[in-house]
């Protein structure tokens, strides 16, 4: 996988954003490849399609692709607030392409891809609606808040600028290909416990551990009442799904559940 942007493609355009997707866009063509199913390249959709930017002709999985210079960030700009909204809930949902790269020297910093069952409502944040003078008034956009993402949920092929190998990629994300078929509200539960899980530092915890997170939990599904109830469930249903083992009373470990 080629860590270098071709600028010189886009000499014909004069708008950094312009050239911005003009470059990214040739590169994701020439190094990306379908973390579903390992197609080794992916094709584009015209520039009108509405939801997705790229597809796999083999598996049918949909993709974004966004890109920004520097870090990846706490929080992506993405497009209108309620299409994110209705798309999250579709089966039109599209996976999250992101690469980040330093303008000063065009290398890749970071290119991860964000699989579509992890979106859940509440980690697309809305922004405040355009100004009356602007060319859109009060259009409302949305920001994709990236802490809300379980590490899980963030399949790296790129790290600090060191590829990733394709079976590891591949390999992460079958480990959650479980969450396609889960109902909204059980995704959304099991997202967020394993959001939780990733702010404990240590492989080994126990179930106190998680029982902190009791408040930050009850705040996302203020509808629950027995929050500490759901969090065992989700614990049990992790461990059946091979991403934790259980120790011992009350007791667990990672095992599938770091993204290095």
């Amino acid at each position: 996988m080629n860590l270098e942007l071709n600028p010189s493609i886009a000499s014909d355009y004069k708008s950094p954003a312009q050239i911005a997707r003009v470059v990214t866009e040739s590169w994701f063509k020439n190094n990306s490849y379908c973390p579903n199913c390992g197609r080794e390249s992916l094709e584009q959709f015209a520039n009108n399609e509405p939801v997705a930017d790229f597809y796999c002709s083999r598996c049918q999985e949909q993709y974004e692709l966004k890109s920004k210079r520097n870090a990846v960030g706490k929080k992506i700009v993405d497009g209108a607030y309620r299409t994110m909204l209705e798309r999250i809930s579709s089966q039109e949902n599209p996976s999250f392409f992101l690469l980040t790269y330093n303008r000063q020297n065009w290398l890749v910093r970071d290119f991860l891809v964000i699989p579509k069952h992890f979106f859940v409502s509440h980690m697309i944040e809305q922004r405040k609606p355009l100004p009356q003078s602007a060319r859109r008034a009060g259009w409302v956009g949305c920001n994709i808040v990236m802490e809300s993402i379980p590490d899980t949920g963030k399949i790296f092929f790129i790290k600090e600028s060191q590829v990733v190998r394709k079976d590891n990629v591949l390999e992460k994300w079958q480990q959650t290909a479980f969450l396609k078929t889960a109902k909204p509200e059980s995704k959304g539960w099991l997202v967020d416990v394993l959001n939780c899980l990733d702010k404990i530092p240590t492989a080994e915890f126990e179930l106190q551990d998680v029982y902190a997170f009791e408040g930050e939990l009850k705040e996302l599904h203020p509808e629950n009442r027995f929050v500490k109830d759901k969090i065992r469930q989700q614990l049990q249903f992790l461990r059946d799904k091979g991403l934790l083992e259980f120790t011992g009373r009350g007791k667990y470990k990672k095992l599938r559940l770091s993204n290095g």
